[in-house]
């Protein structure tokens, strides 16, 4: 639990691979995902999935994702 003086964490999953189609978001091979890490905050998520991202750009079928993973583990607060 987090106290008063300390900021909620609100943790985010950076994450990819390649699609086996550009017209969905199905994986062409889920044991080749790459996790690239779970991230204390938005912030920090978005630069880790920057760099990924701008790192495979020559790769049309890579992709990468950040999941809120602080809203599946509270679905009832925004």
């Amino acid at each position: 639990m987090a106290s008063e003086a300390e900021p909620r964490q609100l943790l985010h999953l950076v994450f990819g691979g390649e699609l086996s189609s550009l017209k969905g978001i199905d994986f062409r091979d889920l044991s080749a995902l790459d996790i690239v890490g779970i991230f204390p905050d938005y912030a920090s998520a978005l630069a880790a999935w920057r760099g990924k991202a701008q790192a495979t750009v020559d790769n049309a079928s890579m992709r990468y994702f950040i999941v809120h993973l602080h809203r599946l583990l509270d679905p009832e607060t925004a």
